[in-house]
């Protein structure tokens, strides 16, 4: 049947989603084809190999902004891919994070990997080529901000994330970092104002702290050796080491300490809402609130759930296509993060430790939503249900036509 006939098994409510994605993601496709430039045409099908999620929403932005943010993001995801890679010698490993902003722009340099994402680092010429198509402007940003990040990285590969100071100084630096830098790259566009560094911090260390939280399993697991980022501060209070969390004896002691974790990114949603607001191009706003309510999603899905530790946690691909095509508007944004805080406050127990903490940070959260006046217009989770199977009837059929009629890519 294939993955696309599994999930529209498996999530069926959201298949007029899944198959418009699929619509969108064929003409992504397409428009890398019809590139003259090959380094170009080679970054951007890279860009879909390495980072499909990203891929698409990154289609919203216009050209300049697009093709910025676009080898801003291979860079650092090449960068992150050393870091990863825990087969390296953390003697040759910490030299090369501290120097990458100085490699990315020395023809001569290459380095092979034994991650999935190798095949980056053998072609990362081609990023090369094309950063240095840019603007200068965005080429500054973007050794900036590698710079500091590799520094970043470099320090907590001989460091371990003791303390929930460590803790935000890391999410800083693996996400935060990159906040910054698209608001400096959406500021020399002259497509926004400056943002403050501290609301691009936070609304990048919001997406880092939750995407810890999901894959503590994988982490965990990594081979030949676990990478740990969650703060010994907060799991030091429940298990003796790191990876008890995953055994089922510990079941009440994990579900506590992974609501403790979900109750320290909280804080950061009113300063991601805040930046959200303060955002004006439309597709900047959609670009920055996608994955923004992807993660709250993720939040609430993760809150005392047992499968963060047993299998791992994802939100089901049709829920992620529906949040695509729905988030245009602040609107949207602010009733996707109400309703997402109203899950996490129906899960929240009377006698978990964290309990008082997580829903005054949850009333903080909905009181900003409310103040906002966008929770009276449209739901976000209102469509009509005739005209959305009409269409997606309509829809599978093109794609059905499509299928048997091109070539697959």
């Amino acid at each position: 049947m294939g993955r696309l006939g599994t999930e529209l098994m498996r999530d069926a409510g959201n298949i007029y989603w899944l198959l418009k994605l699929k619509m969108e993601i064929r003409s992504a496709q397409k428009q890398i084809r019809d590139k003259n430039n090959s380094h170009w045409a080679y970054c951007y099908t890279l860009l879909h190999s390495v980072g499909p999620s990203f891929a698409m929403v990154i289609q919203l932005l216009n050209t300049e902004l697009l093709d910025a943010v676009a080898i801003f993001y291979l860079v650092l995801r090449a960068l992150d891919t050393v870091e990863d890679d825990t087969s390296i010698p953390i003697e040759e490993k910490v030299p090369i994070l501290k120097d990458f902003h100085r490699h990315m722009y020395d023809h001569k340099w290459q380095f092979s990997c034994g991650t999935d994402c190798r095949i980056l680092m053998e072609q990362f010429h081609h990023v090369r080529a094309a950063l240095l198509d840019l603007k200068k402007c965005h080429q500054e940003t973007i050794e900036d901000i590698t710079e500091k990040m590799g520094a970043g990285m470099a320090k907590f590969i001989c460091k371990e994330v003791e303390t929930i100071d460590d803790y935000d100084e890391y999410a800083s630096c693996a996400s935060g970092l990159v906040g910054l830098g698209l608001s400096k790259i959406f500021h020399d566009a002259g497509l926004e104002d400056l943002a403050t560094e501290s609301l691009s911090i936070s609304a990048g260390r919001f997406i880092q702290k939750t995407n810890i939280i999901r894959d503590y399993l994988e982490d965990i697991n990594e081979i030949p050796k676990s990478r740990m980022f969650w703060p010994r501060q907060i799991w030091s209070k429940y298990v003796k080491k790191l990876e008890d969390l995953k055994y089922e004896e510990n079941s009440s002691k994990s579900l506590q300490c992974l609501n403790e974790m979900i109750t320290n990114a909280l804080p950061h949603v009113p300063d991601c809402l805040r930046y959200m607001t303060g955002l004006q191009d439309n597709a900047i706003l959609r670009f920055v609130a996608i994955p923004q309510v992807i993660t709250m999603g993720t939040l609430a899905l993760s809150y005392n759930n047992i499968n963060v530790f047993r299998c791992g946690v994802k939100l089901q691909r049709g829920l992620v296509a529906r949040i695509f095509f729905q988030t245009r508007t602040k609107a949207d944004v602010y009733k996707a993060f109400f309703e997402f805080s109203n899950l996490i406050k129906s899960k929240v127990q009377d006698n978990d430790p964290n309990a008082m903490k997580t829903l005054t940070s949850i009333e903080a959260i909905q009181k900003i939503c409310r103040k906002s006046g966008y929770l009276g217009k449209r739901s976000y989770r209102e469509y009509t249900p005739t005209l959305i199977i009409a269409f997606s009837v309509i829809i599978l059929c093109h794609f059905i036509y499509l299928s048997t009629t091109q070539p697959n890519n």
